[in-house]
C-alpha cells in the first residue's frame, strides 16, 4: 500500500546526566529537502544523521531537531559569559523599550541562548552516540509508521476516486448506441444540401464521410482510459513507493479523457468527461503527498 510524505516521530533518550529529545517532522516535496537543528556539539555527526534521514525516508520535507538538557548529575560545560552578557544587555533593552520591569527570568532565557552553554569535552563519547544513534533510527522508524497510517487513508480516497472515473466510464455505453447515427444522420443531411448545391462526386462524399465517423470512433479509447484505471488501482495496493509513477499514470488517463472529450460530439458524453476531470484533479491534488 501507499505510504504519505506527511510524517512525525519524537523520541527521548537519557544519558549521564543528559536528557536528549529527538523530533523528525515530515512534509511532501520533490526531492529530499532535510533541515537539521542539533546542538554544537553534535554537529561532527550531522552528515551521518542526513544518511539515516534519506535511507529511512527517502524523500520529503524533512524537519530535524535534537535537544539536550542537562540534569547537572555530571556538568561538562561551561558558561561563556561574553555571549551571555550581550544576550541580557539586549533583552534588558527590549525591555525598556517596551516599559517592561527587567528580572531575574532574562538570565534564565540568555542560558538557552546559542553558544552561552558550551561543553568542555573534547570529543562525542563513543557510548553516548550510539545511543542517540538509535534514538534516531526509532524516531524514523515512528515517521514511518506515521506515513504508512496517513497512507492507507489516502489510498482509499484515491481508489474510491478511480473507481468514479471507471463507473462514470460504463456511462458512457450507455449513449454509444444512439451517438454514431444521430452523428451519420445529421452528416448526410449536410452532405445532401452541398451535392444539391455543387457537382462534387458523391462517391468522394461517401468517403469523406466514413473517414469523419471513423475519426469519431472512441472505442480504443474507452478501453485505454480503463486498462489505465486499473492499472492505477493495482499500483497502490501492490507498491509503498509509489508516488511518481501514479503521477505518469494520471497523466495517460488525463491523455484519453481529453481524447474522449474531443471525440464525442453528443452532450451527454460531455457532461460525462467533466466529471472524469474533476475527479482527476482531486487524484492530482492528493498524489502530491504520496511518497
Amino acid at each position: 500500500m501507499i505510504a504519505s510524505m506527511t510524517g512525525f516521530g519524537r523520541t527521548k533518550m537519557n544519558y549521564k546526566g543528559k536528557n536528549i529529545s529527538i523530533e523528525i517532522k515530515s512534509l511532501n516535496s520533490k526531492h529530499a529537502d532535510i533541515s537539521i537543528r542539533l546542538p554544537n556539539y553534535y554537529r561532527e555527526k550531522e552528515s551521518e544523521i542526513r544518511d539515516t534521514l534519506v535511507a529511512g525516508l527517502q524523500r520529503g520535507k524533512i524537519d530535524f531537531a535534537m535537544f539536550v538538557e542537562l540534569t547537572g548529575e555530571t556538568l561538562h560545560s561551561e558558561i561563556h559569559s561574553g555571549p551571555a552578557s550581550k544576550y541580557i544587555d539586549q533583552m534588558i533593552a527590549l525591555c525598556r523599550q517596551h516599559d517592561i520591569t527587567p528580572g531575574a527570568e532574562i538570565v534564565t532565557a540568555a542560558m538557552q541562548m546559542p553558544e552561552v552553554m558550551q561543553s568542555t569535552a573534547e570529543s562525542l563519547d563513543a557510548e553516548e552516540w550510539k545511543i542517540i544513534d538509535d534514538g534516531i533510527r526509532q524516531c524514523v522508524a515512528q515517521v514511518v509508521s506515521f506515513r504508512e497510517h496517513e497512507g492507507a487513508v489516502l489510498g482509499k480516497d484515491l481508489l474510491k476516486r478511480i473507481m468514479n472515473i471507471s463507473q462514470l466510464l460504463m456511462q458512457v455505453d450507455l449513449y454509444e448506441a444512439e451517438r454514431i447515427p444521430r452523428i451519420k444522420e445529421r452528416l448526410m443531411q449536410h452532405m445532401n444540401e452541398m451535392m444539391r448545391q455543387s457537382e462534387t462526386e458523391s462517391g468522394r462524399l461517401e468517403q469523406e464521410l466514413i473517414y469523419y465517423i471513423e475519426k469519431l470512433d472512441i472505442t480504443e479509447e474507452k478501453i485505454r482510459l480503463q486498462k489505465h484505471c486499473d492499472y492505477f488501482t493495482s499500483t497502490i495496493e501492490s507498491e509503498l513507493q509509489a508516488g511518481r509513477k501514479l503521477g505518469f499514470i494520471c497523466q495517460e488517463i488525463g491523455r484519453e479523457i481529453n481524447t474522449l472529450g474531443s471525440k464525442a460530439n453528443h452532450s451527454e458524453i460531455q457532461m460525462l468527461v467533466v466529471q472524469m476531470k474533476d475527479e482527476l484533479e482531486k487524484i492530482k491534488e492528493q498524489l502530491l503527498n504520496i511518497l
